[in-house]
């Protein structure tokens, strides 16, 4: 008899591409057991198509980027780093290059490229693939996990690594099938939420009216009563529900919990580079060289031209006040408009348009070095299903490679 062990990764994202290569690596037989008909489909929308692979910050910015349980994230992501996996990309001959906020991607812009590269090291190191296999449950006995069900059928394996993945773009096959899998063996499943995603505001008619505008250089500040939840500085966007962009889908990270309470607070600042002081300079600087024109007509060197109207409506100025009427206290209010405008928060966008959930299998749960169950032998865990997440800029993608290189790894090695 051979003493390879079989292990079977049930779900082929990118935690589960991962989990392979690295379990085949160590020396075990690999089953990647996919529901879809091709692999990585989630990657595939990822960074609009164009696969945030990862994040080339040094790793202890990568661990403060983590929203939740970022300890629990040192082991893995210190035994398998975005170097190291932008080296595993790169010796299957996809070329990579670094962006903005030091975020990885394809040379190509393309996604797909990102699947060919893990999928031919799949294949070259001789995992098989499953694909159009859904996997209905884990067989358990006496506290080991022994194999997986599917297509009716038990399919045994020494060590199982469940990668299924959240609720979010359930069109992707993300279905939350693990999440019960998971209960039924003694693990507890925090709460669950869409994170990364758009929020809804209570003034409708206002964000529709700035509907697509774009704000760049903004600060933004998330409020739950007094408490400040968050507070970042970057692009945000107007939406026919709400606000949107980098800045805001990272607020909702932070916001999730907080917001299935109440409505929160948000407050911009709209020129987070000056002081009120310097801001008042610089409007009576613009009001001193359009001194006779209406207050509505003199504001285009400082507001977007469609943010125009809800500035001059919140500031409560008569917009066809001639400018050198205005009077110091009208200024005061321009300025505290443009210094805090403020929205009301009312909820989350749901999973269909959230890029990552926040919640799954507690880390209390799992091995932080291995990925493994610590309530039953030879099951382990990785990427979205457990309670994991960070802000944009491809740290979910690491959380994802790193939790998967640990459990292929650690499934091989125990096995």
């Amino acid at each position: 008899m051979s003493d390879t062990k079989e292990i079977i990764v049930a779900g082929g994202g990118a935690a589960g591409m991962v989990a392979a290569i690295a379990a085949v690596r160590e020396g075990a037989h690999v089953h990647l057991f996919e529901k879809n008909e091709k692999l990585g489909k989630k990657i595939f929308i990822t960074g609009k198509g164009r696969c945030n692979v990862t994040n080339a910050c040094d790793m202890e910015e990568m661990l403060a980027a983590v929203v939740s349980n970022s300890k629990f994230l040192y082991s893995s992501f210190y035994g398998f780093t975005n170097q190291d996996m932008m080296q595993l990309l790169e010796q299957a001959g996809l070329r990579l290059k670094v962006e903005r906020g030091n975020r990885v991607f394809p040379e190509s812009d393309k996604s797909s490229d990102v699947i060919a590269a893990l999928s031919s090291i799949l294949r070259k190191e001789g995992v098989e693939i499953h694909l159009n296999h859904k996997v209905e449950g884990l067989v358990v006995k006496d506290g080991v996990c022994r194999g997986i069900r599917v297509g009716g059928r038990v399919w045994d394996g020494d060590r199982v690594i469940v990668t299924t993945g959240g609720l979010s773009y359930p069109s992707t096959g993300s279905t939350g099938d693990g999440y019960g899998w998971a209960r039924e063996s003694g693990h507890k499943i925090t709460d669950l939420s869409p994170a990364l995603v758009a929020f809804e505001t209570k003034e409708v008619d206002t964000v529709k009216e700035l509907q697509g505008l774009s704000l760049k250089n903004v600060e933004a500040a998330v409020y739950d009563g007094r408490k400040e939840l968050y507070r970042d500085f970057g692009e945000m966007l107007f939406t026919h529900f709400g606000v949107s962009g980098p800045l805001l889908l990272s607020a909702s990270s932070y916001a999730a919990k907080a917001i299935r309470k109440q409505p929160l607070r948000l407050v911009i600042d709209l020129k987070p580079a000056l002081s009120r002081e310097h801001l008042d300079d610089r409007i009576l600087r613009d009001f001193s060289e359009s001194k006779n024109r209406q207050f509505k007509n003199s504001l285009t060197h400082l507001y977007p031209a469609k943010l125009i109207p809800v500035i001059i409506r919140r500031s409560g100025i008569d917009p066809d006040k001639k400018v050198n009427e205005i009077t110091k206290e009208e200024r005061a209010r321009l300025v505290q408009v443009t210094k805090e405008l403020e929205f009301t928060l009312t909820g989350l966008r749901d999973y269909k348009e959230a890029i990552i959930t926040q919640g799954g299998i507690s880390v209390r749960d799992v091995n932080p070095g291995t990925m493994e169950s610590k309530h039953v032998r030879g099951l382990y865990f990785a990427g979205e299903i457990l309670d994991l997440d960070a802000v944009t800029g491809g740290f979910n993608l690491q959380i994802a490679w790193s939790t998967g290189w640990a459990a292929g790894k650690g499934a091989a090695r125990e096995a």
